[in-house]
C-alpha cells in the first residue's frame, strides 16, 4: 500500500514523458519514477517497520513474546520481576531508537538528494 501510494504519487505527466522518449514500463520504473517516490515511500516505511518492532516480534532474531516470555520466566525463578521487565523494556527502547536513527539518516540523505 505505501509503494503504491509513492508511485502514484508521481505526476501522470512523468510517465507520459518516459513513452515519448521510447522508455520500457522497466525502465522507467528503475529511471524516472523510483527515484522519485522513495523520498515519498521512506518515511511512511520506516515507520512500519518500528511500529512492527513496537506490536509484534522484531524481524530478525529476538521475538516479543520470547523475550517478554524469558523476562517473566526469570523473574518468577529469581522474584526479581520489575528488574527483567525494566531490562526486556530497555532492549526493545534501545531496538526502536536505532532503527529510528536509520530510518532519519536515509530521510535525510534522499531530502540532501531533493535540494541538489
Amino acid at each position: 500500500e505505501i509503494f503504491r501510494s509513492g508511485i502514484q504519487s508521481i505526476d501522470r505527466g512523468q510517465w507520459e514523458a518516459s513513452r515519448s522518449m521510447g522508455f520500457g514500463f522497466s525502465l522507467t520504473m528503475r529511471r524516472i519514477i523510483l527515484p522519485q517516490a522513495l523520498p515519498v515511500i521512506i518515511p511512511p516505511t520506516g515507520n512500519q517497520f518500528i511500529s512492527m518492532l513496537k506490536d509484534s516480534s522484531l524481524v530478525s532474531v529476538i521475538g516479543v513474546w520470547e523475550l517478554m516470555f524469558l523476562a517473566r520466566t526469570l523473574g518468577q525463578k529469581t522474584f526479581q520481576h520489575m528488574e527483567m521487565l525494566i531490562s526486556a523494556s530497555l532492549i526493545y527502547w534501545m531496538l526502536s531508537i536505532c532503527l529510528e536513527l536509520i530510518q532519519s539518516r536515509i530521510e535525510r540523505h534522499y531530502a540532501r538528494s531533493k535540494v541538489r
